[in-house]
């Protein structure tokens, strides 16, 4: 089968695309052959090896060597174990659990990592949605305790998570709130933001006005500038950000949720079946929609990701293999 391989850290320079030996099932896990799949920030970590957490587990070099962790396809062989997939059904998941390899034309993936991929939603569609999607939902509903009619503003919210958590929120009956640059706003305003801001040409944490939940999935300001503006047993909840951010709220934001009431954290990844299907369930309603920047061939995924690490993307940017 074709893949795309890399064997060390660096720039997308490093990607070749090989023929690597096909994969054979174990016992618990099925063959997929992989229709689309999409392009995340952890990918791109991975890829340069930086920040330098992402190299535990393969220090010197990439532990797995086929990178991409969301995936849609069809099953196409299962394990004497597997009790839930049957060969044809259609699927979708986050494997960043196992051993990566989205970017390539098969996986072999434990059956509990795959959601069953409604019939009205494309390949190209479900493989936009797991981890960005599950990352939103997590942040607002789980670690945000999102409530109808609060005041949320999302940081970041033309990118892959922030599409989707600006729709989620909306969904709750949330006012939503969209931070991004100016080229992103009209998309936000598209996927249901009230209020857009233009990070180049306002600072939103000095208007004056506050918020009851604060959704940061780029995480380079200061945790007091976010403390400043959540309002009394406000939320502010932190997906992604420059290492030193994440450090600030790992030591000081329980001593301010201790001390003020205002609660700062951060959301661990948890892929979730379970939230998969509740996603399902909003995209089947018209509530949500993967919103869909470029598409990219398998044998053009360095530039994807390319592309990607330009930090222009509108949505997810999803590769397509025939």
């Amino acid at each position: 089968m074709k893949a795309i391989v890399y064997h060390k850290y660096g720039s997308t320079d490093v990607l070749e695309l090989k023929e690597v030996e096909k994969p054979t099932p174990k016992d618990d896990e099925v063959l997929i052959k992989i229709h689309a799949a999409s392009i995340n920030s952890w990918d791109w970590d991975l890829l340069r090896g930086t920040p330098f957490l992402v190299r535990l587990g393969g220090f010197l070099k990439p532990k797995n060597k086929i990178l991409g962790a969301d995936i849609a396809g069809r099953v196409e062989a299962v394990g004497r174990n597997v009790k839930l997939l049957q060969r044809g059904d259609e699927v979708f998941g986050d494997i960043s659990g196992g051993s990566w390899g989205g970017f390539a034309e098969y996986v072999c993936v434990p059956e509990n990592a795959l959601a069953h991929k409604s019939f009205s939603m494309t390949f190209e569609q479900g493989a936009a949605i797991p981890q960005a999607a599950v990352l939103a939902l997590q942040g607002l509903r789980d670690k945000g305790k999102i409530e109808q009619g609060q005041k949320v503003l999302i940081n970041g919210a033309g990118g892959g998570v922030g599409t989707f958590a600006v729709q989620m929120a909306k969904s709750f009956g949330a006012e939503v709130t969209g931070v991004d640059s100016e080229r992103k706003l009209e998309l936000i305003r598209s996927v249901g933001a009230d209020h857009v801001i233009d990070y180049t040409q306002e600072d939103f944490t000095k208007k004056g006005k506050r918020y009851d939940l604060i959704l940061d999935v780029v995480g380079r300001r200061s945790i007091y500038d976010y403390k400043r503006v959540l309002n009394p047993k406000g939320n502010y909840v932190m997906i992604g950000g420059l290492t030193s951010r994440i450090l600030q709220i790992l030591f000081i934001g329980p001593w301010i949720s201790m001390t003020e009431g205002k609660k700062m954290g951060l959301l661990m990844h948890k892929p979730n079946k379970q939230d998969l299907n509740f996603i399902n369930e909003l995209i089947e309603s018209g509530k949500v929609v993967p919103v869909i920047d470029r598409r990219y061939p398998l044998s053009e995924v360095a530039e994807a990701l390319r592309y990607f690490g330009e930090g222009h993307i509108q949505g997810k940017v999803v590769i397509v293999l025939e």
